[in-house]
């Protein structure tokens, strides 16, 4: 699960804005609007334009205190011995998906070409993975060896988290719901972090709440689907690791994942409906290697 999902342990999410700054006029917000990016063109999934109303909301100053968050909980990790080093073995096997799913980001986010990527592994037995605005990706030992990925499945759980973060939801979802009136101590009370000033503050205690709408969990279902079968993986293996998340569910409490990422049947007769669409793309991208 990402940030943007907001289910991360001793992670938080805020924009951090200079002093200086002042939220743009409403008619300057919606005028940029008008340039969101709609699905590429050669997309091969269906899914909407996406949301005009992330331009409410300063996507370099949200990606820049997300990278900030992200350094803040890799430091801690490694303070506690729970950060993998870089030559743990699982470690490069995610590096490695990242390298073949990363060069296909820019088509569903031009600014993407910008970001600075990171992924690392932490020890903990939840079932977990996420990605920050602005590329910033962390799984959890727990979901690889509980559920015994294999590397396409890791690969759709990658798949599904970047998605998140190139369509912006998380910049999307904190637009919806405070609308071109937000204010930056109502922000700061969204994002459960006080005072904005202080990035730092509360970073092992604060859990955000809000949860992506089903709109976009079905649109980073299906971007994270072609995103994976882009960089040749198996399309089949989305269905293969929700049905594992399934049969974690029904240990106590169930995954912390499921706890913002919806499980069921319609989840999965979609995905299935998907597969076709992208199996294309994977057969040309194995013939690649």
């Amino acid at each position: 699960m990402c940030l943007a999902c907001y289910g991360a342990p001793g992670v938080a999410e805020s924009l951090h804005p200079p002093a200086s700054h002042r939220w743009m006029p409403r008619r300057a917000f919606l005028l940029a609007a008008g340039a969101a990016a709609a699905a590429p063109a050669l997309a091969q999934v269906q899914v909407d334009e996406a949301s005009r109303l992330r331009n409410l909301v300063p996507a370099g100053e949200l990606e820049a205190a997300a990278g900030q968050q992200y350094s803040q909980m890799i430091a801690q990790a490694r303070q506690q011995g729970a950060l993998a080093s870089e030559g743990h073995p699982q470690l490069k096997r995610l590096r490695g998906i990242a390298q073949d799913l990363v060069p296909y980001a820019a088509r569903w986010n031009d600014r993407a070409r910008g970001w600075r990527w990171e992924i690392n592994l932490i020890g903990s037995k939840q079932i977990n993975a996420f990605c920050m605005p602005g590329g910033k990706i962390a799984f959890f030992t727990g979901i690889l060896d509980q559920l015994a990925l294999t590397d396409d499945e890791a690969a759709m759980v990658m798949g599904h988290e970047m998605a998140h973060a190139l369509r912006e939801h998380a910049r999307a979802r904190i637009a919806k719901t405070q609308g071109t009136s937000i204010g930056l101590s109502v922000l700061s009370q969204v994002l459960g972090l006080g005072q904005l000033g202080s990035i730092a503050a509360d970073v092992g205690t604060q859990l955000l709440s809000l949860r992506f709408s089903r709109e976009d969990e079905i649109d980073a279902d299906l971007v994270g689907l072609e995103l994976a079968a882009r960089g040749a993986y198996l399309p089949q293996s989305a269905i293969s690791l929700w049905e594992k998340m399934g049969r974690a569910a029904g240990g106590s409490g169930g995954p912390a994942f499921l706890s913002t990422h919806p499980r069921g049947p319609e989840r999965i007769a979609r995905l299935q409906d998907n597969v076709p669409r992208v199996q294309g793309l994977y057969e040309q991208a194995v013939g690649r290697r």
